[in-house]
């Protein structure tokens, strides 16, 4: 992580996915010292809306397109050069079939 000063923080903003690229409803949920920490705080925040959005018999697919519609898309600012820049939609793709997996192992 090139680049980061001692004071810099990085701050989770969160896009509702109901109003898409609407700005009035974006809003932070806070500022982390470090972007692991932000990066976990983004992560637990699609985790949450994708447990928030599953129901019974829904499918992987059927549960990102729930997500798609009605998620909260965290973001994180700013990122480290060098760093991938977090998708939580990508994010998302990749935990929903495991959100239904362990919905169905309950």
């Amino acid at each position: 992580m090139a680049n980061h000063s001692a004071d810099e923080t990085f701050e989770v903003f969160i896009d509702d996915n109901f109003h898409y690229m609407d700005e009035d409803e974006r809003y932070s949920i806070g500022r982390f010292k470090t972007y692991g920490a932000a990066l976990e705080k983004a992560k637990s925040i699609v985790d949450r809306s994708l447990n928030d959005l599953l129901e019974p018999g829904k499918s992987a697919d059927e549960l990102m397109a729930s997500y798609v519609m009605f998620g909260e898309d965290p973001f994180i600012r700013p990122t480290p050069e060098g760093v991938q820049r977090f998708s939580a939609r990508d994010y998302a793709r990749q935990r929903a079939p495991e959100v239904i997996d362990g919905a169905e192992k309950r």
